[in-house]
């Protein structure tokens, strides 16, 4: 089984600003989550990977594919759905499609027919591959943006930011999407939502300001808090009352008063309760809050 290996890879932009720093991960088949907020340099990650800028320093191995100096052979392995993408709206989706193939080496016309047919199918747009791009939607364009990604069969997948702005109905089903490509290769999906990478993910990682948090199975990262996470509806105004006595790693508005969850290893009391952790307390321990963009 191939790994993704990367060492001390950094990042500076001309601007001043360090979007990697010294990052470490090793990343194994199936799907892996990264996780951060809008800024924390995913993105910069994702395209150092998919071969669309350099690094200044640190090295990334797939077995021996050297995939920051050997470009084009990462090419031929690689799918990529980035985070910002359109497609022209006159165009159809089967000709779109096929365009892609022949990017992708696919030259024959009979075999192309094929495979675009076939993967139109599996993406769930067959029956509107006559239909102009321009009266898509999100979730289909999302759709057929995976359908590219994954022409030629690629041995690591990434895919950037894949459900932001969509609606519940088009994330569900990108995620049933996901989940049935992601057994036999390296998928990498980089998100600032947290359900994303809790309903599809078995590794993650979090990074914030370039910086690797940490990385961890989510499910060992919910029972590393178990037993300290607790929660209380106050009224909105009392917020800033309660960040000054208790660790508030959350807060959100529920029924018109604010719900606050806090991090303490021993009972608040105070009208606290215990409750269950999940992976955004997860996500918002490990990341103020005022930091997420929520």
């Amino acid at each position: 089984m191939k790994q993704l290996i990367i060492k001390n890879l950094s990042k500076t932009y001309p601007n001043g600003v360090q979007a990697l720093k010294e990052i470490n991960l090793t990343i194994s088949s199936g799907m892996f989550g990264l996780l951060g907020p809008n800024g924390a340099g995913k993105s910069t990650l994702m395209r150092t990977l998919a071969t669309l800028q350099n690094a200044d320093e640190g090295t990334v191995f797939m077995g021996d594919l050297d995939i920051l100096n050997e470009k084009e052979k990462v090419r031929e392995i690689l799918g990529f759905l980035p985070q910002e993408f359109d497609f022209y709206p006159k165009v159809i989706a089967y000709d779109m499609l096929s365009h892609f193939a022949v990017l992708k080496g696919i030259s024959k016309s009979t075999e192309r027919k094929k495979i675009v047919n076939a993967m139109l199918e599996r993406v769930h747009l067959l029956e509107h591959k006559k239909k102009k791009l321009g009266g898509f939607s999100g979730g289909m364009k999302q759709r057929l943006g995976i359908a590219q990604a994954l022409l030629g069969d690629p041995e690591l997948l990434i895919v950037d930011e894949p459900t932001a702005g969509l609606d519940p109905k088009e994330r569900h089903h990108f995620h049933n999407l996901l989940s049935e490509i992601g057994e036999n290769r390296i998928v990498i999906l980089s998100t600032h939502i947290v359900d994303d990478v809790s309903d599809l993910c078995s590794d993650m990682a979090i990074i914030n300001k370039g910086e690797l948090i940490f990385t961890k199975n989510p499910l060992e990262a919910i029972e590393d808090l178990n037993g300290n996470i607790w929660s209380k509806l106050i009224e909105n105004h009392q917020l800033e009352e309660y960040k000054s006595k208790y660790n508030v790693i959350s807060s959100r508005l529920y029924i018109g008063k604010r719900q606050i969850h806090i991090f303490s290893e021993s009972d608040p009391s105070n009208g606290f309760r215990q409750i269950q952790p999940n992976l955004e307390d997860v996500y918002f321990s490990a990341i103020p809050e005022e930091q997420t963009g929520n």
